[in-house]
């Protein structure tokens, strides 16, 4: 081997033990916190602060989860089931008006277009707190604060569901395959449905699992929105349990089993819909 060759590899070398370092620091933060939930959720009040961390010596999984669902009469059960409410069916009619909207941005000509496409992308920029205000004086003027609705209406909307909606309406579905769905006679809502709609099914699935991510997340909105505990999502729940965590510890126990459930939707959802948006991800990448 000649001094050349030798001399080139060492960088290669170098970028490979670099990235595959960077990666392990990230694997490991991403990780971490996932196991300390886990070890955290098997003990109890008094072991969660005074024995080893990594024994197994005072499991008490099974008696966490019955203090979870036992604790102010049930709350989390409701906080859960508001949840999935909030972001399942939330997500869902989300992706499905957004995907629309970039299908019809995308496939059809009117005034000011691109004018209108360019609000939607500067609305992409506006962070959800800062419109949590403003939310909460026309729900106010609406009669719907302290409701389910003050919660769900806003999250139906999704300004970076709408640009990904074109893109994916752009990759996916030809004009050619529209056009001939027109001259065998379907209408506009006719080929929309039973022949792009179909196309779009990676781009719906993608749109879905990012909306339905922030709206498992959503904090503040709920917050500004809600005063009634049962209309909580779990997110807040156990910020009001964490709260009242310092004056009273047995809320220890079962915060760190309420946040452990409370991510098992969003890792479920990711790995029985991964074929569908990995595969989404990649639209337009390749002609």
């Amino acid at each position: 081997m000649s001094a050349d060759t030798l001399t080139a590899g060492r960088p290669r070398l170098l970028g490979r033990t670099v990235v595959n370092t960077v990666v392990g620091i990230a694997v490991l933060y991403t990780l971490l916190p996932v196991l300390w939930l886990v070890l955290a959720a098997s003990k109890n009040r008094d072991a969660l602060f005074s024995s080893d961390f990594f024994s197994l010596a005072d499991f008490s999984f099974v008696q966490n989860l019955r203090d979870l669902f036992a604790m102010d009469g049930g709350l989390y059960g409701r906080w859960y089931t508001n949840s999935l409410l909030y972001a399942v069916l939330g997500a869902a009619i989300s992706a499905l008006i957004s995907v629309a909207c970039g299908y019809a941005f995308d496939k059809y000509r009117f005034r000011h277009k691109e004018k209108v496409f360019g609000l939607v992308l500067a609305a992409v920029m506006v962070p959800q707190t800062v419109l949590a205000l403003p939310l909460y004086l026309m729900a106010s003027a609406t009669g719907v604060v302290d409701t389910f609705w003050a919660v769900f209406i806003p999250v139906l909307f999704n300004p970076f569901g709408v640009y990904l909606g074109r893109i994916f309406s752009q990759g996916y579905v030809p004009d050619e395959v529209l056009e001939a769905a027109r001259m065998d006679g379907a209408g506009e809502l006719t080929t929309y449905v039973r022949v792009a709609l179909r196309m779009l099914g990676p781009g719906l699935v993608t749109v879905f699992l990012f909306q339905l991510t922030a709206i498992w997340n959503n904090f503040f909105l709920p917050m500004v929105m809600l005063s009634d505990e049962r209309l909580y999502p779990v997110s807040l729940g156990l910020y009001t349990w964490n709260s009242s965590a310092s004056v009273s510890p047995e809320y220890y126990p079962v915060v760190i089993m309420g946040s452990l459930l409370a991510v098992l939707p969003l890792i479920l959802a990711f790995i029985l819909l991964q074929r569908f948006w990995k595969s989404g991800l990649t639209a337009g990448s390749v002609k």
